[in-house]
C-alpha cells in the first residue's frame, strides 16, 4: 500500500485554481497533533480535487461520556456520521474545504457525500478478503477500496437507488451483510479517527480521477462472497 504523501505548505497557499488560502493557526501546533491535522486536511483537500464533496463528520474521542465528538453517550456510530454541518452542505470548493479542516474544525473526520461523483458497496471483512481475491484471479478492475477493522468498502461509480434496484431484483437472493452507499450517502476516509477503529485504504486511489467500475461488474462476486464458505469453495462460478 502507498504511503501518503506529506502535506505540503505551498499547496495550501495556492489552489490548481489559483487561489490563495490562508494557512491555518494549528500549524503552530507541535509534534503528532499538527501532522494528524494536517494529513486530514491534505485527505479532504485531495478528495474535493476528485470531485468527490467533502464535508466534516464527528470524530472519535476519548473520556466517559462516549466515544463521540457528536456528544451523545449511545452513539451508534462514533466519529463516523455526518454532525455539523449536515451531509448536504458537502463540497469540492478548495476554500471551504480548507477553512473547514483548517479553522473550523481541525480533527473532523472526513466524509464524502456519496451519489454524485462516487458510490460504493460494503461488505464484512472476511468476504470482502475473498471477493477481492477472486477479483485479482479473474483480471477484474477493482477501484479504490477502504478498509475498517470489519468490513471492506469498494468505491464504484455513481448509480441510481433506481438502478440499483434493478440490479438486485435480477439476482436470486440477496444477503443483508452488503451496504449500499449511494445517493444521501456517505464514507468516512483514512485517517479519520472513528470510535470503533482505524480506516485505512486497501488499495488507495492513485490517479487524480480514479479509475471507477460499474457496480453490475461486480455485484455478483460480492455476493456470491458473502455467501461463500471460509474456504471460498463457492466462489469459483
Amino acid at each position: 500500500m502507498q504511503r501518503m504523501r506529506p502535506l505540503r505548505l505551498s499547496s495550501l497557499r495556492r489552489t490548481r485554481t489559483g487561489h490563495r488560502l490562508s494557512l491555518p493557526r494549528w500549524l503552530r501546533l507541535p509534534g503528532g497533533r499538527r501532522r494528524a491535522r494536517a494529513a486530514l486536511l491534505g485527505t479532504a483537500l485531495a478528495a474535493a480535487a476528485r470531485g468527490w464533496p467533502v464535508v466534516p463528520g464527528a470524530y472519535g474521542v476519548p473520556g466517559l461520556l462516549g466515544s463521540c465528538s457528536c456528544g451523545d453517550p449511545c452513539c451508534p456510530s462514533p466519529g463516523a456520521h455526518p454532525h455539523d454541518p449536515p451531509l448536504l452542505a458537502a463540497s469540492t470548493d478548495a476554500r471551504m474545504v480548507a477553512w473547514w479542516w483548517g479553522e473550523r474544525s481541525p480533527e473532523s473526520s472526513v466524509l464524502v457525500a456519496t451519489g454524485r461523483t462516487v458510490c460504493a458497496v460494503s461488505l464484512p471483512a472476511q468476504a470482502g478478503a475473498r471477493a477481492m481475491e477472486y477479483f485479482r484471479l479473474h483480471g477484474v478492475p477493482v477501484g479504490p477500496v477502504l478498509a475498517t477493522p470489519t468490513r471492506f468498502v469498494l468505491l464504484v461509480a455513481p448509480y441510481s437507488l433506481d438502478e440499483l434496484g434493478e440490479l438486485l431484483a435480477e439476482q436470486p437472493w440477496v444477503p443483508g451483510s452488503l451496504r449500499y452507499h449511494g445517493p444521501d450517502g456517505f464514507l468516512v476516509l483514512p485517517p479519520s479517527r472513528t470510535g470503533t477503529g482505524p480506516v485505512r485504504w486497501l488499495r488507495p486511489p492513485v490517479e487524480d480521477r480514479p479509475m471507477l467500475p460499474q457496480i453490475s461488474t461486480l455485484l455478483g462476486a460480492l455476493i456470491a462472497a458473502s455467501t461463500a464458505p471460509s474456504d471460498g469453495s463457492r466462489l469459483a462460478f
